[in-house]
């Protein structure tokens, strides 16, 4: 499984490092790509009790809203995400009325796919302008080495020097000196990008950003690892081998970016 994990990680390494240094439209098509394969993975989970009686259309609107927000922040676009938002809800509560006399549940698959949108592809959405920053390739690539560095060394500090459980009832295997390693990796990554590239962002500053990022990505991988444990789903998917699924690996990210953005982008 190790040796899986870093041979995928190291044959999409150039591929994800090139699209990063890209950025536009190619960014953005990236971005859409990983929001529809996650959301897919997500519906996976939620409606896994009902994966042969789905009904109607509220799920495939939810994966018509990745393009559609990931467009609108390409072009810049911020301010009108609220208001794509606010349509998918009025859309999903008219095919609500459609077929709720023939499926009380309708209610419950709308509830979960609006937490889809809001969970993926607006999260996704808000990568794209911090990538759009005058220095956009190297605060995402910075974001991403923060985030993966800390994934990697709470996987091997866990493992290797874990006693103390942090949330047995969610993902047993995960350790408190697992997520303080995982800090720590964060931390480190931080280092080597304010020494490198950000050499004039203040120490604190610095260390803020990374460990708001870092602790804000360890809750987003308990926060999928909470949802596959209600359905008993151990893995999101299987598109990257030795990673799981796409929401497997991005969902440390999801709940990482936004807190960039803010930190970048709004203050």
């Amino acid at each position: 499984m190790h040796l899986k994990r870093w041979l995928t990680g190291l044959l999409l390494l150039p591929v994800l490092i090139y699209i990063l240094y890209r950025g536009g439209m190619a960014f953005a098509v990236l971005i859409a790509l990983a929001g529809l394969a996650a959301m897919w993975e997500y519906y996976r989970i939620v409606f896994h009790a009902w994966r042969k009686t789905l009904p109607g259309l509220i799920p495939p609107l939810g994966l018509a809203m990745v393009p559609a927000l990931t467009a609108l922040a390409h072009a810049g676009r911020m301010e009108w995400l609220p208001g794509l938002l606010a349509l998918n809800l009025i859309l999903a509560g008219v095919l609500s009325l459609r077929y709720f006399g023939s499926d009380p549940r309708v209610l419950d698959i709308v509830q979960k796919q609006l937490q889809g949108v809001l969970y993926i592809p607006l999260l996704l959405a808000l990568l794209i302008p911090i990538r759009q920053e005058p220095r956009g390739f190297w605060l995402i690539f910075t974001l991403v080495f923060v985030v993966f560095a800390g994934d990697t060394l709470a996987l091997y500090v866990g493992t290797f020097f874990g006693r103390h459980k942090l949330c047995p009832t969610i993902s047993p295997k995960k350790t408190v000196e697992g997520a303080l390693g995982g800090l720590g990796g964060s931390l480190l990554a931080g280092l080597i990008m304010k020494l490198s590239i950000f050499q004039e962002i203040g120490w604190g500053s610095a260390a803020l950003f990374c460990l708001a990022v870092g602790a804000a990505g360890q809750v987003g991988d308990l926060f999928e690892s909470q949802m596959k444990r209600v359905s008993g789903i151990k893995d999101s998917g299987a598109i990257l081998p030795g990673h799981g699924g796409m929401l497997d690996r991005i969902d440390a990210l999801l709940f990482a970016g936004p807190v960039a953005y803010g930190l970048i982008v709004v203050l």
